[in-house]
């Protein structure tokens, strides 16, 4: 992404945002609530236009692109809020993630998330919080792509679910997939990731690698509660 521009009607949200992801990578976007996070990956998906910049995915512009050609050079986007079919059981929501790659094959999303496997049968809608994440994030994988999106992997979770969750997110990255994580829980975030940005009021005010930033006073004081000495 290179000085990417975008927004919602009049309302302009991103400025001149640039940020890269390398194969096989985990890079966290991370920020406080309305800086701007969700929007960006909307923008990536196709989901609202850019308004200037360009995004490239494996040397292809892919800004102006529709959300299912998209889906189809390999981008999958896990939303927040999951956002499953209700109504449907898990294997019919892995299913559908799959469609456009004919995949129905489930058996690497049961490898990654055991808990799974023996609810495919379920109703998404009685899983629970923790399970419904889960699904999202395999449904997503069905398209097999090269990156997945993940907005708010944390949220409305108790800390160890999480942490249970965040433990696949290597596994991913080194099957081939690399993941761009959103999120409000910066420490989680940047633990997890390799790299990282900082997104404040919609343009990105710091990276670098995720260690790094994770030290870094000013980060630790405005979004960890550690006082800078």
């Amino acid at each position: 992404m290179r000085g990417l521009n975008a927004g919602y009607g009049r309302l302009q949200v991103l400025w001149d945002v640039s940020i890269d992801v390398e194969p096989k990578q985990i890079v966290a976007l991370v920020g406080a609530n309305g800086a701007g996070k969700t929007t960006l990956l909307h923008a990536i998906s196709g989901m609202i236009p850019t308004r200037s910049g360009s995004i490239s995915f494996e040397g292809r512009e892919i800004s102006g692109r529709s959300i299912e050609a998209i889906v189809d050079v390999g981008i999958a986007h896990v939303p927040e809020g999951r956002r499953l079919f209700s109504g449907l059981t898990v294997r019919e929501n892995l299913i559908l993630g799959g469609w456009r790659k004919n995949n129905t094959r489930v058996d690497r999303v049961v490898e990654l998330f055991p808990a799974l496997g023996e609810r495919m049968n379920q109703v998404a809608s009685t899983l629970s919080g923790g399970e419904q994440q889960m699904c999202a994030i395999g449904r997503g994988l069905m398209s097999e792509p090269a990156l997945l999106l993940i907005d708010e992997l944390s949220l409305g979770l108790a800390p160890k679910t999480v942490d249970e969750i965040v433990a696949r997110l290597p596994d991913i990255a080194a099957s081939g997939t690399a993941v761009l994580l959103v999120e409000q829980d910066i420490d989680t975030a940047l633990t997890v990731s390799e790299s990282g940005y900082v997104l404040e009021t919609g343009r990105i005010t710091k990276s670098g690698p995720a260690s790094r930033l994770l030290a870094d006073p000013t980060i630790q004081e405005a979004y960890l509660g550690f006082q800078a000495s």
